[in-house]
């Protein structure tokens, strides 16, 4: 391995499992054209998985070989990296709270970026640009709730409700409320008439 991509893999090996490596801040090994060459060149002999234009990542060894490292860390690590806010789309949360039997066959996420397809390995991940209130509530039970009931509809927004309201506790149940003013009225309007019988 030559002098620069060793140095990139040394880089690599010293931080956790889905650290994003990015050309710019690797400026301190090389060039910028020869980071970028010994980048490609450690992504096309696997050493290095390209995520998406401009990002890498170190693939991790397990005993049945190289996979690729855990899409929630690097979902993660891709949100810091790129200040946006980054979450599993309605279609998980409606099964994971009991709304469907649904699984969803692709992984979606939603992102208050621009579109982007990533790539680890053989798995494809679409980040999808979202509105606002899609968003709120980040990595939080009430968020679940309103990304839930966005990918159910409004027609099955009222048959929601009432299965899930019940199993959520005080403080989820008042989050949900504080998220009515950025919700569209078809959720909004029949969230606020549960909330006020209790």
């Amino acid at each position: 391995m030559r002098g620069l991509s060793r140095r990139i893999m040394e880089h690599a090996e010293a931080h956790p499992e889905a650290t994003p490596l990015c050309p710019a801040a690797l400026l301190h090994l090389g060039n910028r054209a020869a980071v970028d060459q010994a980048l490609s060149r450690l992504a096309r002999s696997g050493r290095l998985m390209r995520i998406c234009q401009g990002v890498y990542m170190r693939p991790i060894e397990t005993r049945f070989g190289q996979c690729a490292p855990s899409t929630a860390a690097a979902i993660k690590a891709l949100s810091a990296l790129w200040g946006e806010t980054i979450v599993p789309c309605g279609g998980g949360a409606a099964n994971c709270l009991g709304l469907t039997t649904q699984n969803p066959v692709r992984m979606i996420y939603l992102t208050s970026g621009p579109n982007r397809r990533l790539h680890f390995g053989a798995s494809v991940v679409e980040l999808r640009h979202a509105p606002r209130w899609q968003l709120a509530a980040p990595h939080r039970k009430a968020g679940e709730v309103i990304r839930a009931l966005a990918w159910l509809g409004p027609e099955e927004v009222e048959d929601g409700l009432d299965t899930v309201l019940p199993t959520l506790s005080e403080a989820d149940r008042e989050e949900l409320a504080a998220a009515r003013a950025v919700m569209p009225i078809w959720m909004a309007e029949p969230l606020s008439a549960r909330l006020a019988h209790g």
